[in-house]
């Protein structure tokens, strides 16, 4: 119910001066709505303040992956949220107090993929922060076997690298037992292409040159073999090598038999012998297979002979010239 208008209340008044004879003024009333006003509703105080968490699970061929499973950690370590993501890769965190988060994907709920390490989550008040996830392909078991291509024994010191394209990813030596393990990246469902190189031989084998082509694919196992054939060995020389000479020396002229380059000596008519019969009678002879002597070691023997010539020569000049004489007196 209103209180009536304020402008009636004059009339009153004056009508009530008539009945009473008196006029007095009351005080003037305020006009108020009795209907009450609807207040506006406060907003809740915590809506303001929160924020949330979107992710986008996908693998890296770019499908996306349900039923990822996550957790959210706060500050503290304390569980704050977990779920799964739906068929359409997604799940949202919602009415998370603002901070720094960590989150754990606990499974990637597929037997090709692997999950990924854990990261850390800023959510921001009043926003839904969008995250997306890429989760890698199960690596590849590869095991290595290096053999003889004979006997199919096991090899030990065989070194191979392992690529893919022109780059090389991992490189494997086998053991005392001719075995070798490691993990391949595959970046695709279907698998991915390998090829496998030996760059060193195990002891007394020859490297295998050819390089071998296979395929892994995420999560299985694959075996590489690389076979070895020994190194060959050249045979024994029949013959042993000799210091001896295979040649003969050339037959060297001697006293007896001179060469075909010098000259026989004739004797002289007074039966002394000339130079060349007195030099060579002198002379020591030659060893057999040692070296001719020069002209410069018989020269003092040639000298000398000389010496004995022309003495010689002279005394039978005298003797001759005597009897000469002689023979003219008789």
């Amino acid at each position: 119910m209103r209180i009536r208008s304020a402008r009636t209340l004059p009339v009153a008044i004056a009508v009530a001066a008539t009945v009473t004879g008196s006029l007095s003024w009351a005080p003037t009333a305020s006009a108020q709505d009795t209907d009450p006003t609807p207040a506006s509703t406060p907003r809740n105080a915590a809506e303001a303040e929160t924020g949330g968490v979107v992710i986008l699970k996908r693998d890296l061929g770019g499908d996306v992956l349900a039923g990822a499973s996550f957790t959210l950690f706060d500050s503290a370590g304390k569980e704050a949220a977990n779920g799964k993501t739906d068929a359409q890769g997604k799940l949202a965190f919602k009415d998370l107090v603002p901070g720094v988060y960590r989150l754990k994907e606990v499974s990637s709920g597929s037997n090709l993929h692997d999950t990924v390490d854990d990261q850390d989550v800023i959510v921001t008040p009043g926003t839904d922060t969008p995250l997306t996830i890429v989760d890698p392909f199960k690596a590849a078991s590869v095991l290595l076997k290096a053999k003889d291509d004979k006997t199919g024994k096991l090899l030990a010191g065989s070194t191979v690298n392992i690529g893919r394209g022109d780059k090389t990813i991992l490189t494997l030596t086998t053991g005392a037992d001719g075995t070798a393990s490691g993990k391949l990246p595959i970046n695709s469902r279907a698998g991915s292409d390998f090829w496998v190189k030996q760059v060193k031989a195990p002891a007394g084998y020859d490297i295998s040159k050819p390089s071998k082509a296979f395929k892994a694919k995420p999560g299985d196992p694959v075996t590489v073999t690389v076979t070895n054939a020994k190194t060959a060995t050249n045979p024994p020389p029949t013959e042993k090598p000799t210091d001896k000479p295979t040649e003969k020396p050339s037959a060297k002229p001697t006293p007896d038999k001179p060469g075909k380059d010098e000259d026989t000596p004739t004797p002289s008519a007074s039966g002394t012998p000339t130079t060349d019969e007195t030099a060579s009678s002198t002379a020591a002879p030659v060893p057999e297979g040692s070296l001719a002597r020069t002209g410069a070691d018989a020269a003092p023997w040639l000298i000398g002979g000389a010496g004995v010539l022309i003495a010689v020569g002279g005394g039978a000049l005298f003797v001759a010239r005597r009897r000469r004489a002689d023979s003219t007196e008789s």
